[in-house]
């Protein structure tokens, strides 16, 4: 079992910036994906982005660019740095963990974190 605790979720104006922190424990053998999906009220969980063990990332569309995503191995943390935040990336972020970076896209997640809210206002 693996199990995830994110942080650092909130509100912040238009154009703003914030830092979601993931931290994973137990056993993370098989564990090679980490990332974020989000869900924003009445819609489908989407992917954000994700990042291998060894540094391969993957970014939902048009989020690259303004979002960065990193991973600490020895620490198993993921961080994912938001900029220049719209109000349409309102949502439930959640830390996620696979196999993975192809599973992880295709959406077939092994581990959820609880969600972390954030509000971008207009």
């Amino acid at each position: 079992q693996v199990q995830l605790v994110e942080s650092g979720g909130g509100l912040v104006q238009a154009g703003g910036s914030l830092r979601l922190s993931c931290a994973a424990s137990g056993s993370m053998f098989s564990i090679n994906a980490m990332g974020w999906y989000r869900q924003a009220p009445g819609k489908q969980r989407e992917l954000v982005a994700t990042i291998t063990s060894a540094g391969s990332t993957n970014y939902g569309d048009s989020l690259k660019g303004r979002f960065t995503i990193t991973r600490d191995n020895a620490k198993n943390t993921v961080v994912l740095q938001m900029n220049s935040l719209k109000p349409e990336d309102t949502g439930v972020y959640y830390c996620a963990a696979t196999q993975s970076l192809m599973r992880f896209v295709r959406g077939q997640v092994d581990y959820w974190g609880q969600g972390t809210q954030v509000t971008v206002s207009s």
